[in-house]
């Protein structure tokens, strides 16, 4: 019997979702492992059932907390895919101000007390909730990478991430590194596993997917400070896809 698969959504923009039906032949191959019981972006069929949960986008309300809780506790395996159910991704960015402050910038002057749909917190990764099995990251995740951990999770597999950085895949696609563009690049410090896309369009890494587990922060501040970039540009790339209020 497949295992069943569901696939929810909580606080992004569904773009990573986008990305697996960006598949288009290949979803052939990846149902003949999986049974897809729920995906709302692609289908209108839904069960409480499953096996798998993948989940995209961060938990930003109580409400989303709770359900995230249950779909946890259905699941015999949750993977977060994408940069937001990940580390949080851009929607920590709002971190910075507190609740009533981002409450008032969004809605103004709007009656909105005591509607759940309108309560919120900072904003969360998903294992700051719930235990994570295994992450696909990235904005947007990369298709490919998906498949693969899918397909191995439910052969039985441990699906293991890249641990070297982009600087490596830069390399092997024979880029010229964006710092001698005059650009700024996060890939010495940002986990590998997306081909470079960025850098090989000329366009600095920002780091959607992640820290490595190590990051050489400081070779990568000596990095900066040899091009002539800014701490203020510095700390502000840094906290793009990775924020964490007072690190930096």
């Amino acid at each position: 019997m497949k295992p069943r698969v569901a696939i929810f959504d909580f606080a992004s923009c569904e773009g990573c979702e986008l990305q697996i039906v960006n598949l288009e032949e290949k979803l052939i191959d990846l149902v003949d492992v999986v049974d897809v019981v729920s995906f709302r972006e692609a289908m209108k069929e839904h069960s409480d059932e499953y096996d798998i949960a993948i989940i995209e986008g961060s938990i930003a309300r109580p409400m989303d907390e709770d359900r995230l809780k249950q779909i946890r506790s259905n699941a015999k395996v949750l993977i977060a895919m994408g940069a937001c159910a990940c580390i949080g991704g851009v929607n920590k960015l709002r971190n910075e101000w507190s609740v009533d402050e981002v409450k008032k910038e969004v809605y103004g002057d709007a009656n909105i007390a005591g509607n759940p749909f309108f309560d919120a917190f900072p904003a969360k990764a998903v294992n700051e909730v719930v235990k994570v099995d295994y992450y696909i990251p990235g904005c947007p995740m990369n298709r490919k990478e998906f498949a693969k951990v899918v397909t191995q999770v439910a052969v039985g597999r441990k699906p293991k991430l890249p641990t070297y950085p982009v600087c490596v895949e830069c390399k092997k696609n024979e880029n010229v590194c964006v710092f001698e563009l005059g650009k700024f690049c996060l890939g010495p410090v940002t986990r590998a596993g997306c081909d470079a896309i960025c850098p090989s369009f000329q366009d600095g890494c920002e780091g959607c997917r992640g820290f490595l587990d190590d990051p050489k922060m400081e070779a990568e501040k000596d990095v900066l400070r040899m091009y002539g970039v800014t701490i203020d540009e510095m700390m502000k790339r840094f906290n793009m896809f990775n924020y964490k209020k007072g690190v930096y």
